[in-house]
């Protein structure tokens, strides 16, 4: 059965980029070496779903339009849905597919996408807030960095209480913390 996994890294207060969309902090972070463990990861999705500000801020950043060779090294040839209510530059040759509306109106495309493998909601927290209030999102893997930022974009803008998280591990990775959460459904 497909599952849905909201894999991230979070300031250590909370935030996933700070107010102008930006992931600055987190690169400001020595490399804690878990190439291996993201590569494992990755090789149990089949399919991706982004906010616009995520979808937007790696397009950016590594200027994807101009050099679409870039795209195989962060995400493969995954199809990745992106939730959007804007026109956005698609990077060539990469399977993007710009939806609108409810998680659930798209839920079962986005399973049958991934195939036999899961689904990583690689952000934003609303977007991820969305998951979990349609009963779609089963796991949570935050890594907390050793900083913190004033303002920003808050990791998970929605109350789930212990009812709704079981911690299913703890660990530490180099300067950050790792942990992980199976999400009952509401």
């Amino acid at each position: 059965m497909t599952r849905a996994i909201f894999l991230t890294a979070s300031t250590l207060n909370g935030f996933l980029a700070d107010e102008h969309d930006s992931l600055d902090w987190l690169f400001a972070v020595p490399d804690d070496d878990t190439g291996d463990d993201f590569a494992r990861f990755l090789a149990g999705i089949g399919a991706l779903v982004q906010g616009s500000s995520t979808y937007e801020w790696v397009l950016e950043h590594e200027d994807l339009v101009a050099h679409p060779e870039k795209w195989p090294a962060y995400y493969g040839d995954r199809p990745t849905f992106v939730f959007t209510t804007r026109d956005l530059p698609l990077v060539p040759g990469a399977d993007i597919r710009l939806v609108a509306g409810a998680v659930d109106d798209h839920w079962d495309e986005i399973a049958a996408a991934a195939g036999d493998r899961d689904v990583w909601i690689a952000g934003g927290g609303d977007l991820v807030g969305q998951f979990a209030d349609a009963g779609h999102l089963d796991e949570i893997v935050v890594t907390f960095a050793p900083a913190t930022l004033v303002s920003g974009k808050p990791l998970l803008p929605r109350n789930l209480g212990v009812d709704r998280l079981e911690l299913l591990d703890a660990t530490r990775k180099g300067a950050f913390a790792e942990l992980r959460y199976r999400v009952s459904a509401p």
